[in-house]
Protein backbone atom coordinates (compact mmCIF):
# COMPACT_ATOMS: atom_id res chain seq x y z
CA UNK A 1 0.00 0.00 0.00
CA UNK A 2 1.10 3.60 -1.23
CA UNK A 3 2.79 5.45 2.13
CA UNK A 4 4.06 2.68 4.10
CA UNK A 5 6.85 0.99 2.55
CA UNK A 6 10.28 1.66 3.09
CA UNK A 7 11.17 4.45 0.89
CA UNK A 8 8.22 6.52 2.32
CA UNK A 9 9.38 5.76 6.10
CA UNK A 10 13.03 6.87 5.37
CA UNK A 11 11.51 9.86 4.09
CA UNK A 12 9.35 10.62 6.58
CA UNK A 13 12.66 9.59 9.06
CA UNK A 14 14.74 12.01 6.72
CA UNK A 15 11.66 14.88 7.72
CA UNK A 16 11.82 14.25 11.36
CA UNK A 17 15.89 14.30 11.43
CA UNK A 18 15.44 17.91 9.79
CA UNK A 19 12.64 19.35 12.17
CA UNK A 20 14.44 18.25 15.09
CA UNK A 21 17.69 20.31 13.22
CA UNK A 22 15.54 23.25 12.68
CA UNK A 23 14.38 23.74 15.90
CA UNK A 24 17.82 23.21 17.39
CA UNK A 25 18.92 26.18 14.99
CA UNK A 26 16.13 28.13 16.67
CA UNK A 27 17.01 27.78 20.15
CA UNK A 28 20.89 28.25 19.27
CA UNK A 29 19.85 31.76 17.86
CA UNK A 30 18.06 32.89 20.47
CA UNK A 31 20.62 31.98 22.92
CA UNK A 32 23.60 33.91 20.67
CA UNK A 33 20.96 37.13 20.01
CA UNK A 34 20.31 37.51 24.03
CA UNK A 35 23.74 36.19 26.08
CA UNK A 36 27.04 36.61 25.43
CA UNK A 37 28.63 35.52 28.13
CA UNK A 38 26.38 32.54 28.95
CA UNK A 39 27.31 31.64 24.85
CA UNK A 40 30.77 32.15 25.77
CA UNK A 41 30.47 29.28 28.17
CA UNK A 42 28.75 26.95 26.35
CA UNK A 43 31.07 26.70 23.44
CA UNK A 44 32.99 25.26 26.04
CA UNK A 45 30.36 21.83 26.23
CA UNK A 46 30.46 18.78 24.27
CA UNK A 47 27.90 18.98 21.25
CA UNK A 48 24.95 17.29 22.83
CA UNK A 49 25.54 18.66 26.11
CA UNK A 50 25.66 22.25 24.36
CA UNK A 51 22.40 21.65 22.41
CA UNK A 52 20.62 21.08 25.32
CA UNK A 53 21.58 23.80 27.34
CA UNK A 54 20.34 25.91 24.41
CA UNK A 55 17.03 24.63 24.04
CA UNK A 56 16.82 25.44 28.01
CA UNK A 57 17.58 28.42 27.62
CA UNK A 58 15.40 29.47 24.46
CA UNK A 59 12.42 28.31 26.27
CA UNK A 60 13.19 30.26 29.13
CA UNK A 61 13.72 33.72 27.34
CA UNK A 62 10.79 33.34 25.31
CA UNK A 63 8.75 33.44 28.49
CA UNK A 64 10.45 35.69 29.66
CA UNK A 65 9.81 37.55 26.09
CA UNK A 66 6.09 37.18 27.25
CA UNK A 67 5.93 39.06 30.65
CA UNK A 68 8.61 41.71 29.64
CA UNK A 69 8.48 42.42 25.99
CA UNK A 70 4.62 41.72 25.08
CA UNK A 71 2.56 42.77 28.07
CA UNK A 72 -0.65 42.62 26.45
CA UNK A 73 -3.98 42.28 28.05
CA UNK A 74 -3.54 38.59 27.15
CA UNK A 75 -0.34 38.02 28.52
CA UNK A 76 -1.42 35.85 31.01
CA UNK A 77 -3.26 33.87 28.48
CA UNK A 78 0.10 33.50 26.19
CA UNK A 79 2.01 32.49 29.34
CA UNK A 80 -0.62 29.56 30.02
CA UNK A 81 -0.75 28.54 26.36
CA UNK A 82 3.10 28.40 26.62
CA UNK A 83 3.13 26.35 29.46
CA UNK A 84 0.40 24.29 27.73
CA UNK A 85 2.57 23.46 25.10
CA UNK A 86 5.52 22.54 26.60
CA UNK A 87 3.89 20.19 28.77
CA UNK A 88 2.14 18.60 26.34
CA UNK A 89 5.32 18.30 24.27
CA UNK A 90 7.08 17.06 26.96
CA UNK A 91 4.60 14.06 26.38
CA UNK A 92 4.32 13.87 22.89
CA UNK A 93 7.93 14.80 21.88
CA UNK A 94 6.45 16.89 19.60
CA UNK A 95 5.44 20.44 19.29
CA UNK A 96 4.77 22.97 16.27
CA UNK A 97 6.42 25.45 18.42
CA UNK A 98 10.45 25.10 16.84
CA UNK A 99 11.90 26.17 21.00
CA UNK A 100 9.17 24.13 22.51
CA UNK A 101 10.15 20.99 20.67
CA UNK A 102 13.74 21.38 20.83
CA UNK A 103 12.65 21.86 24.44
CA UNK A 104 10.60 18.58 24.81
CA UNK A 105 13.19 16.62 23.06
CA UNK A 106 16.04 17.48 25.45
CA UNK A 107 13.31 16.98 28.54
CA UNK A 108 12.55 13.88 27.93
CA UNK A 109 15.99 12.71 27.39
CA UNK A 110 17.62 14.52 30.62
CA UNK A 111 14.74 13.74 32.94
CA UNK A 112 13.58 17.55 33.27
CA UNK A 113 9.95 17.34 34.11
CA UNK A 114 6.93 19.29 35.92
CA UNK A 115 9.25 19.36 38.83
CA UNK A 116 11.10 22.16 37.26
CA UNK A 117 8.63 23.59 34.72
CA UNK A 118 5.58 24.40 36.93
CA UNK A 119 7.78 26.55 39.35
CA UNK A 120 9.26 28.63 36.31
CA UNK A 121 6.31 29.14 34.66
CA UNK A 122 4.41 30.15 38.26
CA UNK A 123 7.60 32.96 38.62
CA UNK A 124 7.12 34.18 35.08
CA UNK A 125 3.33 34.22 35.96
CA UNK A 126 4.31 36.89 38.98
CA UNK A 127 5.68 39.15 36.55
CA UNK A 128 2.43 39.95 35.01
CA UNK A 129 0.61 40.70 38.92
CA UNK A 130 3.66 41.04 41.33
CA UNK A 131 4.95 44.66 41.38
CA UNK A 132 6.88 44.48 44.48
CA UNK A 133 7.83 41.52 46.10
CA UNK A 134 9.12 40.88 50.17
CA UNK A 135 11.51 38.59 51.23
CA UNK A 136 8.96 35.01 50.87
CA UNK A 137 7.81 36.43 47.22
CA UNK A 138 11.27 37.42 46.57
CA UNK A 139 12.82 33.54 47.61
CA UNK A 140 9.54 31.79 45.91
CA UNK A 141 10.10 34.05 42.66
CA UNK A 142 14.09 33.46 42.92
CA UNK A 143 13.76 29.56 42.99
CA UNK A 144 11.12 29.45 40.34
CA UNK A 145 12.63 31.81 38.02
CA UNK A 146 16.16 30.49 38.26
CA UNK A 147 17.13 28.01 40.63
CA UNK A 148 15.35 25.27 38.61
CA UNK A 149 16.75 26.52 35.93
CA UNK A 150 20.11 25.71 37.28
CA UNK A 151 18.47 22.08 37.77
CA UNK A 152 17.77 21.64 34.48
CA UNK A 153 21.11 22.70 33.57
CA UNK A 154 22.27 19.93 35.74
CA UNK A 155 20.48 17.35 34.26
CA UNK A 156 22.10 18.63 30.72
CA UNK A 157 25.07 18.16 32.06
CA UNK A 158 24.93 14.86 33.75
CA UNK A 159 22.82 13.12 30.48
CA UNK A 160 25.74 13.91 28.61
CA UNK A 161 28.07 11.55 30.52
CA UNK A 162 25.54 9.01 29.92
CA UNK A 163 24.63 6.69 26.64
CA UNK A 164 21.97 8.68 24.19
CA UNK A 165 19.35 5.42 25.30
CA UNK A 166 20.10 5.34 28.80
CA UNK A 167 17.48 6.75 31.26
CA UNK A 168 17.45 9.81 33.05
CA UNK A 169 18.57 9.71 36.31
CA UNK A 170 18.48 11.95 39.49
CA UNK A 171 21.23 13.98 40.24
CA UNK A 172 22.49 13.77 43.64
CA UNK A 173 21.47 16.32 46.54
CA UNK A 174 25.20 18.16 46.92
CA UNK A 175 24.90 18.91 43.14
CA UNK A 176 21.34 20.18 43.00
CA UNK A 177 21.96 22.53 45.85
CA UNK A 178 25.00 24.05 44.01
CA UNK A 179 22.67 24.28 40.61
CA UNK A 180 20.30 26.18 42.92
CA UNK A 181 22.78 28.14 44.16
CA UNK A 182 24.16 29.13 40.43
CA UNK A 183 20.84 29.65 39.19
CA UNK A 184 20.15 32.19 42.22
CA UNK A 185 23.52 34.01 41.72
CA UNK A 186 23.35 34.38 38.10
CA UNK A 187 19.44 35.98 39.15
CA UNK A 188 20.43 38.06 41.65
CA UNK A 189 23.30 39.86 39.89
CA UNK A 190 20.89 40.20 36.98
CA UNK A 191 18.43 41.99 39.74
CA UNK A 192 21.28 44.63 40.34
CA UNK A 193 22.16 44.99 36.48
CA UNK A 194 18.58 45.63 35.59
CA UNK A 195 17.44 47.78 38.21
CA UNK A 196 16.73 50.93 35.93
CA UNK A 197 15.08 48.72 33.40
CA UNK A 198 13.18 47.23 35.83
CA UNK A 199 11.47 49.70 37.67
CA UNK A 200 11.78 52.61 35.43
CA UNK A 201 10.45 50.46 32.44
CA UNK A 202 9.18 47.24 33.44
CA UNK A 203 7.07 48.88 37.05
CA UNK A 204 9.20 45.65 39.08
CA UNK A 205 10.89 45.94 42.35
CA UNK A 206 12.14 42.76 43.15
CA UNK A 207 14.64 43.39 46.01
CA UNK A 208 12.77 43.26 49.13
CA UNK A 209 13.26 46.05 51.54
CA UNK A 210 14.00 48.13 48.40
CA UNK A 211 11.11 51.04 47.02
CA UNK A 212 10.97 51.80 43.51
CA UNK A 213 13.65 53.78 41.82
CA UNK A 214 15.76 53.65 44.73
CA UNK A 215 18.54 51.87 46.46
CA UNK A 216 21.52 52.96 48.79
CA UNK A 217 24.61 51.31 49.59
CA UNK A 218 24.03 49.31 52.50
CA UNK A 219 20.81 47.77 50.35
CA UNK A 220 23.60 46.97 47.38
CA UNK A 221 25.74 45.26 49.72
CA UNK A 222 23.51 43.29 51.28
CA UNK A 223 22.35 41.74 47.55
CA UNK A 224 26.27 41.61 47.09
CA UNK A 225 26.81 39.34 49.89
CA UNK A 226 24.12 37.23 48.98
CA UNK A 227 25.37 36.71 46.06
CA UNK A 228 28.69 35.97 47.23
CA UNK A 229 27.22 32.89 49.71
CA UNK A 230 25.51 31.62 46.54
CA UNK A 231 28.72 31.45 44.17
CA UNK A 232 30.83 30.06 46.85
CA UNK A 233 28.09 27.02 47.24
CA UNK A 234 28.24 26.69 43.36
CA UNK A 235 31.94 26.70 43.33
CA UNK A 236 32.42 24.10 45.98
CA UNK A 237 30.60 21.88 43.55
CA UNK A 238 32.49 22.28 40.59
CA UNK A 239 35.02 19.53 41.12
CA UNK A 240 31.99 16.83 41.40
CA UNK A 241 30.74 18.07 37.43
CA UNK A 242 31.86 16.13 34.16
CA UNK A 243 34.97 18.29 33.05
CA UNK A 244 33.42 19.87 30.48
CA UNK A 245 30.56 20.98 32.41
CA UNK A 246 32.63 21.91 35.07
CA UNK A 247 35.09 24.24 32.92
CA UNK A 248 31.67 25.77 30.76
CA UNK A 249 30.52 26.83 34.02
CA UNK A 250 33.38 27.69 35.63
CA UNK A 251 34.02 30.59 33.03
CA UNK A 252 30.61 31.71 33.46
CA UNK A 253 31.29 31.81 37.32
CA UNK A 254 34.81 33.63 36.04
CA UNK A 255 32.74 36.53 33.66
CA UNK A 256 30.24 36.86 36.81
CA UNK A 257 33.10 37.18 39.26
CA UNK A 258 34.19 40.11 37.31
CA UNK A 259 30.48 42.07 37.15
CA UNK A 260 30.15 41.51 40.72
CA UNK A 261 33.47 44.03 41.18
CA UNK A 262 32.13 45.89 38.74
CA UNK A 263 28.63 46.19 40.23
CA UNK A 264 30.38 46.69 43.78
CA UNK A 265 32.01 49.59 42.52
CA UNK A 266 29.20 51.34 40.68
CA UNK A 267 27.39 53.41 43.13
CA UNK A 268 23.93 52.79 43.82
CA UNK A 269 22.12 55.79 42.07
CA UNK A 270 24.18 54.95 39.00
CA UNK A 271 22.80 51.15 38.99
CA UNK A 272 19.30 52.94 38.73
CA UNK A 273 21.00 54.47 35.78
CA UNK A 274 23.04 52.20 33.65
CA UNK A 275 23.42 48.06 33.02
CA UNK A 276 26.43 47.36 34.39
CA UNK A 277 28.54 45.37 31.71
CA UNK A 278 32.14 43.71 31.10
CA UNK A 279 34.45 44.69 27.95
CA UNK A 280 34.63 42.15 25.21
CA UNK A 281 38.15 42.30 25.16
CA UNK A 282 37.91 41.37 29.55
CA UNK A 283 35.61 38.82 29.06
CA UNK A 284 37.69 36.76 26.49
CA UNK A 285 40.62 37.24 28.72
CA UNK A 286 38.42 35.86 31.92
CA UNK A 287 37.62 32.78 29.23
CA UNK A 288 41.36 31.95 28.34
CA UNK A 289 41.72 32.62 32.17
CA UNK A 290 39.64 30.60 33.38
CA UNK A 291 39.77 27.73 30.93
CA UNK A 292 43.71 27.69 31.74
CA UNK A 293 43.20 26.74 35.53
CA UNK A 294 40.51 23.96 34.39
CA UNK A 295 43.44 21.85 32.30
CA UNK A 296 45.59 21.74 35.42
CA UNK A 297 42.75 21.35 37.93
CA UNK A 298 41.43 17.97 38.60
CA UNK A 299 37.50 17.23 39.22
CA UNK A 300 36.84 14.53 41.85
CA UNK A 301 34.58 12.25 39.65
CA UNK A 302 34.13 9.60 42.63
CA UNK A 303 31.91 11.89 44.34
CA UNK A 304 30.06 12.92 40.96
CA UNK A 305 26.92 11.54 39.68
CA UNK A 306 23.83 10.70 41.08
CA UNK A 307 21.99 9.60 43.56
Amino acid sequence: MAGTGPEHLEAVERSRRLYDTTAGRTSRTVLHAYSTSFGMGTRLLGVRARHDIEAVYALVRLADEVVDTYRGADAAAELDALQAQTLRALGTGYSTNLVVHAFARTARRTGIGPAEIDPFFASMRTDLTVRTHDRDSYDAYVYGSAEVVGVMCLRVFLAAERPPEAPPEDPAPHLVAGARALGAAFQKINFLRDLGTDTGELGRTYLPGTRPGVIDGPQVAAVLSEIEADVRTARATLPDLPPRARCAVAVTLGLYDRLLAALAATPPDELLRRRVRVPLPVKLAVVARVVGEQAVRPGRASRAGVA
